[in-house]
């Protein structure tokens, strides 16, 4: 893949269009400060004239070079991304103009996708994060239903395509404008923010995208110390579909709850993690139990640890936030089928 990515660089520093896979659907990426290159997308895009097309930036340090941010925004920015969000935001005007909104405002995400993030931390600078469909049509997860849809004269416009097989069948960014006092959301993702922190789950699979949002949002501290997650809200709210969702991120599949035996820990083999850790606190009573249930042995790096009944964990949480990174998840019902979840993470 490396070499795949260094070919990709060599092909957008000179002008060209890569069809590339990103964190939700295939894209058409070029780099976002060369206007001949931004034309050429356009023209493969078909897209409308004044019709913006967001960016990709590696970080906070790129993303402040291209937008203006204050305070409010900050705040908000901070608890989305890096994610599967599209900000929109009043541009400095750096990248090509042709990328902004009629409004002078300008699209932009932080992605979660380690090969999307490696590429711009080569390349040094933004890169277009517009998905490789035509305009007005579906998006494409995998390379084949994307080729079979162009006309020639499309095709002849790709210069390299990157094809990693079929991608996870996730929507489209959600895209919120934060350039007015209210957030207002103009396209809904897989993962609904109702506002600041604030998630909306219709569904137990819109349960397990939030869970895995919040995982890849924290493991990047995991080769130093643990990433903790308490879960709380009433019986049946969808807190083992929680961790179900943070196991399968992990390509753990067999996570079951474990009520009875207190804690369950599952291996996980992909990159550099040790231990899912599965803890249910519901039939914790008082707080010496927690002496004698042994988990001291899996506050270490490279350990995720979940604690179903978050909130019978009292003393442990002001504890644990001296040893890892750790996450409070609240659930709450809205309805029979929607959850509302409230994600807040310690502060060092």
């Amino acid at each position: 893949m490396d070499e795949q990515i260094n070919q990709t660089i060599k092909i957008i520093n000179r002008g060209g269009l890569v069809i590339f896979p990103s964190d939700t659907v295939y894209g058409a990426i070029v780099d976002a400060t060369n206007t001949q290159a931004v034309k050429k997308l356009i023209q493969f895009k078909a897209r409308p004239p004044g019709k913006a097309i967001s960016v990709f930036v590696r970080d906070f340090k790129m993303l402040n070079q291209l937008v203006e941010v204050n305070d409010r925004q900050n705040r908000t920015l901070k608890e989305i991304l890096p994610g599967p969000f599209t900000v929109i935001l009043k541009s400095k005007h750096k990248a090509v103009k042709l990328l902004e909104s009629e409004k002078g405002n300008l699209g932009i995400r932080i992605p979660i996708n380690r090969l999307i993030g490696k590429l711009i931390a080569k390349l040094g600078k933004s890169i277009t994060a517009t998905s490789a469909n035509l305009s007005g049509y579906p998006p494409h997860y995998s390379i084949e239903s994307l080729m079979k849809r162009l006309p020639l004269q499309k095709k002849q416009l790709i210069d390299f395509i990157v094809d990693v097989g079929k991608l996870p069948r996730n929507k489209p960014s959600t895209v919120i404008d934060l350039t007015e006092p209210l957030l207002k959301i103009l396209r809904q993702g897989d993962i609904k923010l109702i506002t600041t922190g604030k998630y909306l789950s219709q569904s137990p699979e819109q349960t397990k995208k939030i869970s895995q949002f919040v995982l890849e949002k924290y493991i990047s501290n995991l080769k130093t110390e643990p990433l903790i997650i308490f879960i709380k809200g009433d019986l049946g709210v969808g807190k083992t579909i929680f961790v179900k969702g943070i196991g399968e991120g992990l390509g753990v599949t067999n996570i079951i709850s474990p009520s009875y035996v207190i804690y369950y820990e599952y291996p996980i083999k992909v990159q550099s993690f040790n231990r899912l850790v599965h803890v249910d606190l519901y039939n914790i009573e008082e707080k010496e139990e927690f002496k004698h249930l042994g988990l001291g042995k899996y506050f270490h790096e490279g350990n995720i640890i979940c604690f179903e009944w978050g909130e019978k964990a009292g003393e442990i949480y002001n504890k644990l936030k001296k040893i890892g990174e750790v996450v409070f998840v609240e659930m709450k019902y809205v309805s029979e089928r929607e959850r509302e979840i409230i994600i807040r993470n310690n502060v060092k």
